[in-house]
């Protein structure tokens, strides 16, 4: 089992910036990629970015490329999602997740799943 703890939601004007936080403990967090995601009221849980192992591949989802940058550090089995220049429809509960998959955007490679934090962006 791998247990993922997310952190640095909040609430801030459009335009602002937050650092989310996912820390994981159990299993060999540097044996996963790793994975941000949203889910909106009423919207579907949407991809945000994925990061490989070492961190030598990333991607993002269309609507943060530019804004958003995730990285990782396996020393402190951390992975992190800057956000910038955010937008009220960034507004979601974040959830970070785990896979030992070779994909990165289909929510049913990822085996573990932190419970969340609110991001809520004001215009």
């Amino acid at each position: 089992q791998v247990q993922l703890v997310e952190s640095g939601g909040g609430s801030v004007q459009a335009g602002g910036s937050l650092r989310l936080a996912c820390v994981a403990s159990g299993r060999t967090f540097r044996n996963y990629n790793m994975g941000w995601f949203r889910q909106a009221p009423g919207k579907e849980r949407e991809f945000v970015g994925g990061i490989s192992l070492g961190g030598g591949r990333i991607y993002y989802g269309d609507s943060v490329k530019g804004r958003f940058t995730i990285s990782r550090d396996n020393a402190k089995n951390a992975v992190y999602l800057q956000m910038n220049s955010l937008k009220p429809e960034d507004t979601a509960l974040y959830y970070c997740a785990a896979s030992s998959q070779t994909t990165f955007r289909r929510e049913n490679e990822y085996a573990f799943w932190g419970r969340g934090t609110q991001v809520t962006v004001s215009s």
